[in-house]
């Protein structure tokens, strides 16, 4: 997947607004692989709603979305697993961890379906966000910030084509956050991805391609 292009899409939630202040909603606009971007959007303009759409979870919208030139609303939800495991990698803003796992088994359990990683390699990452000695702690005696940098792991555990980080970084200090930003790039340009990176304050200190408004 190269490209996902937003043609005139408006959620029918602001399907009665005659006129949207977005860059994204009414327009034509394209994410391209390779890139990084980050949206920034107000409480209310439709941040977990732009995530749902290209995550498939929602198509509550007119205009149409398209993956290079195919139309997301073809899709069928075998079509939408298969992309979520090999195309897609999604970093939700309420993470979608297991409680009852440890830290390293919520990452193995995304990572054995691809083997796109080395063990050392998960490992590492562990290390350099600062929660090496968490590894077989269970999830749930963790704080919030320490399991949002194990779902970041778990989401680059995968191969993909697009990375979608939804407030990736909204409970960490900026030393973790930029140990973050840093292994999350390195990974989107081992496979040449694009990185779209949505936010409604702090953000990832990082050279963005391009600022988007929502």
């Amino acid at each position: 997947m190269n490209i996902i292009r937003f043609n005139n899409v408006i959620p029918q939630v602001f399907a009665s607004i005659d006129r949207l202040d977005s860059e994204v909603w009414g327009q034509d606009i394209t994410f391209e692989r390779g890139n990084i971007y980050l949206v920034e959007a107000a409480s209310g303009k439709g941040k977990s709603t732009f995530c749902s759409y290209i995550s498939g979870y929602r198509h509550d919208y007119s205009g149409q979305i398209l993956f290079d030139e195919t139309d997301i609303k073809t899709y069928n939800s075998k079509q939408w697993s298969q992309l979520r495991q090999r195309n897609i990698s999604l970093l939700f803003q309420e993470l979608r961890l297991f409680p009852e796992l440890t830290a390293l088994e919520n990452v193995q359990i995304k990572n054995q379906l691809t083997e796109h990683l080395d063990t050392n390699i998960i490992l590492d990452w562990f290390r350099r966000l600062g929660i090496e000695e968490k590894i077989n702690q269970q999830l749930s005696k963790m704080s919030f910030g320490q399991q949002q940098r194990v779902a970041m792991i778990r989401s680059l555990s995968q191969p993909f084509d697009i990375l979608l980080a939804d407030e990736p970084i909204s409970h960490l200090d900026d030393v973790n956050a930029d140990a973050m930003a840093d292994i999350m790039i390195e990974a989107a340009r081992q496979q040449n991805a694009c990185v779209i990176v949505t936010s409604i304050g702090k953000h990832m200190n990082i050279k963005y391609d391009k600022v988007i408004k929502l």
